[in-house]
């Protein structure tokens, strides 16, 4: 078994629901189980900055998947949440989006997975809810997720409640 970290957005529809319903739908996913759910912070977008703001979470995941079927599973909830992927579309609006931050200690590269995700040191808007639910997980080659945190600049990310 693995412990392995997801980050979830959303910024279209009733974005709060979504991401609370996706963590359920996580929980749910075969050969896993849940061990912790961040709170729900509010987010500037990123990248296109023309868009609702965001709301991120994260979870931490106990399973006996491997990494690229977890992601299989992971683009289905997208999908099965109403998410289309466009092919060269990057940083829009979405209904849900699942990414998977951290696979273990497991440095994965393959063309359609990237673990550790490749930009998460320089996301305080990923970093801030992995916080939550992984502060001594090793971000490989970049130290723990706190000491990453720390560097960062965490103004305009709000928790909200619930």
């Amino acid at each position: 078994m693995v412990v392995a970290c997801i980050g979830l957005g959303a910024n279209l529809g009733d974005a709060p629901a979504t991401v609370r319903a996706a963590m359920q739908a996580l929980a749910r996913l075969p050969d896993c189980r849940l061990l912790a759910a961040s709170r729900l912070y509010r987010t500037p977008a990123w990248g296109n900055e023309d868009q609702p703001d965001f709301i991120n979470a994260a979870v931490a995941l106990e399973t006996g998947l491997p990494a690229p079927t977890l992601l299989e599973h992971l683009l289905r909830t997208e999908q099965d949440f109403g998410r289309v992927r466009l092919p060269d579309e990057r940083w829009g609006p979405r209904t849900l989006d699942l990414d998977l931050l951290l696979y273990g200690e497991q440095v994965i590269d393959l063309p359609q997975l990237k673990v550790p995700h490749p930009y998460l040191h320089e996301r305080a808007f990923a970093l801030l809810p992995l916080a939550d639910v992984a502060p001594e997980a090793v971000i490989p080659g970049r130290g723990t997720v706190r000491g990453a945190l720390a560097a960062m600049k965490t103004c305009g990310i709000e928790p909200i409640g619930g």
